[in-house]
């Protein structure tokens, strides 16, 4: 293992000396954009994740498919948008934004000054133990890290002009190890602002928050593989797993119509068995949305995807439905509609369905 971490250490160093320092300095952003070992390293664990992302997960989904497609032609563009955010959005982002940001506000040090990651609401303030403990250290900034984004991934299902953004990632008709990354880039910014926030508020130092980030996305891009994989009833109940996740993703059946509500952990299924939102048992469903208005995501590309989102998300956000919590479909004009789930099996979608036509 010590061999491994060295010669991590001596690819990451020679990346950043012979590959992303004199890029910096090409564009004359050398002195905006951080530490240039910090982005060379984020650049490799991108690089990393692709690799398992193909070499890995995607074989999975040959030998033990959920569904079997005889076109995975609505999974294109999932794998084309994960290349263009883990190897150029993101890190740029990352590195022109939220670094920026975190050294405006004081941000953490990833070398020996540790002054702040001993702020009030450091993990290490209130228990230094930890410190001398850095695996231990890690698993709590993850478990808290993680229960952030279960609530958050709430929000985004329950606040409508979220859901308006969101609703572009639960939209593909062929879920699959890409779709991890399908997403609305203000959602993504959005989401990165609230983590980057709390992991500087705990005391989080950047190299740690990229591991945090890659090991929350690897369980991602497994999760949303189209497998029948599971972790079995006592792990099964501690992490997610495809078949768990799957559930969340699948289209809403007119008989159990609050059914989909499900199932919003990142790493550990926990969170959903403490709160009330898990659901385990179901068989293997279809996936994708029944509000025809998102839905129609799948006959966009990438830069329609993202028009398509946001002019749901402009709909919502200015009116005042669209800040009422509550699960929602569009309607004209991009319009909140409340879902009736009292209402008779298709009577809701029929009604959304003649008034999109309508307009």
């Amino acid at each position: 293992m010590p061999s491994l971490v060295h010669a991590w250490t001596a690819l990451v160093d020679a990346f950043s000396r012979h590959g992303v320092l004199p890029l910096l300095q090409w564009l004359h952003i050398d002195r905006l954009a951080g530490d240039p070992r910090e982005i060379a390293e984020s650049l490799m664990i991108a690089v990393v994740q692709v690799a398992i992302i193909a070499c890995l997960f995607r074989p999975l989904e040959t030998f033990w498919p959920a569904e079997r497609w005889s076109d995975r032609k609505l999974t294109r563009v999932d794998r084309q948008y994960t290349l263009w955010m883990l190897l150029g959005i993101f890190p740029l982002f990352s590195y022109l934004v939220l670094t920026p940001f975190a050294n405006y506000f004081g941000g953490v040090s990833s070398g020996t000054d540790t002054s702040s990651r001993d702020s009030i609401l450091g993990i290490t303030h209130w228990f230094p133990v930890l410190g001398q403990h850095p695996l231990a250290l890690f698993l709590v900034y993850y478990v808290i890290y993680d229960l952030v984004y279960y609530t958050m991934h709430r929000v985004q299902h329950a606040l409508p002009w979220w859901w308006a953004l969101h609703s572009m990632h639960h939209s593909t008709r062929q879920m699959s190890c890409w779709t991890n990354d399908r997403g609305s880039l203000v959602d993504g910014f959005i989401q990165s602002m609230i983590l980057a926030v709390v992991g500087l508020a705990i005391g989080v130092a950047p190299t740690d928050f990229a591991w945090l980030m890659l090991l929350g996305e690897l369980v991602q891009n497994f999760s949303h593989t189209n497998t029948r994989l599971h972790f079995g009833p006592v792990f099964g109940r501690l992490f997610v797993d495809p078949t768990f996740h799957r559930l969340h993703h699948m289209r809403v059946d007119p008989t159990r119509p609050g059914l989909h509500n499900c199932n919003y952990g990142q790493v550990f299924s926990i969170w959903d068995v403490l709160f009330g939102t898990a659901l385990y048992g179901e068989p293997i469903r279809p996936t994708g949305v029944g509000d025809p208005v998102v839905d129609a995501d799948n006959e966009h590309g990438l830069v329609g995807l993202h028009w398509a989102a946001f002019k749901r998300f402009w709909g919502a956000v200015r009116t005042l439905d669209g800040w009422k919590p509550g699960e929602v479909s569009f309607g004209p004009g991009y319009r909140p509609v409340p879902v009736d789930h009292d209402a008779p099996p298709g009577q809701h979608a029929a009604s959304l369905q003649s008034e999109t036509i309508s307009d």
